[in-house]
C-alpha cells in the first residue's frame, strides 16, 4: 500500500511518517510542490494531506490578508495541493486530512474559515498541543470508525471552518461549538475524512481518535 504524504513544512513531519507506517505493508511517497511530483500520485492507494501554514485567503475568496497570529502562506503548496487532491478524486483514491488539511479540503468544497479564534486560540492552539474534548455525531462514518460518541484530542491551530462546503458534513464538534471533523455528505463517492486533530501526535496512539481502524 503507498499512500501519497503532503510535505507539512514542520520538523515534526517525521510524525506523520511513521503514524502511517506503524500499518503493516505502508510504504511513504512523498508529495510537495518544491519536488512538483504531482505526477507520483499515480503510484499511490491513498492520500494524506497534512497540516502546515495558513491556508491563503485566496482560496476561500476572502479580500482580508490581514489578521492576528498571521505567520505569512504559501501560495504555491495550496495550487498543488489542490491540484494533488483532484487527482486524488479522479482516481476514487481514499483522502484523510489533517488539521490545515481539513481546511483545504472545507475551501474546495467551496466552504470558508474562520481567520483567527480570537480567545478562543486558549482553548484550541496550543505549543505544546491542548487537550480538549469533541462529540462525535452519530451516523458517520468517523463514528463508525472510531466506534465513540465523545473523547479527547490534541489541539493545535488558530483557525477553523466558517460554513462547510457543499458535499460535506460536520462528523464532531469541540464542547464550544468549533467543528473538529468533516466527510461527505453522500454516500456514492470515494472514502474522504477529515479531522482537525493531529492523530499522528496524539498523547495516546492508541486512542480510538488515532489509532488503525478496524474497516
Amino acid at each position: 500500500m503507498r499512500i501519497g504524504l503532503t510535505d507539512s513544512g514542520s520538523k515534526r513531519h517525521i510524525n506523520y511518517v511513521n503514524w502511517l507506517k506503524a500499518v503493516d505493508g505502508v510504504e511513504i511517497v512523498e508529495l510537495s510542490a518544491n519536488k512538483n511530483n504531482a505526477q507520483d500520485l499515480e503510484t499511490c492507494t491513498g492520500l494524506v494531506l497534512t497540516g502546515g501554514i495558513d491556508v491563503h485567503p485566496g482560496v476561500y475568496k476572502s479580500s482580508s490578508l490581514s489578521y492576528p497570529n498571521v505567520e505569512g502562506f504559501d501560495e504555491p503548496r495550496d495550487q498543488f495541493e489542490i491540484l494533488v487532491f483532484n487527482k486524488a478524486q479522479e482516481k476514487g483514491l481514499p483522502v484523510l486530512g489533517i488539521c490545515r488539511g481539513l481546511q483545504l479540503i472545507n475551501c474546495i468544497f467551496g466552504g470558508t474559515l474562520i481567520q483567527d479564534l480570537g480567545e478562543l486560540n486558549k482553548i484550541h492552539q496550543g505549543g505544546p498541543d491542548k487537550i480538549h474534548n469533541v462529540k462525535v455525531e452519530q451516523t458517520t462514518l468517523l463514528h463508525a470508525i472510531s466506534s465513540i460518541s465523545s473523547g479527547n484530542v490534541n489541539s493545535s491551530h488558530h483557525q477553523a471552518i466558517d460554513r462547510v462546503g457543499t458535499g460535506l458534513k460536520v462528523n464532531c464538534l469541540a464542547d464550544d461549538g468549533t467543528i473538529e471533523g468533516i466527510e461527505r455528505s453522500e454516500t456514492g463517492h470515494p472514502f474522504l475524512l477529515a479531522v482537525q486533530w493531529h492523530p499522528e501526535r496524539m498523547p495516546l496512539l492508541t486512542s480510538p481518535f488515532s489509532k488503525k481502524c478496524k474497516r
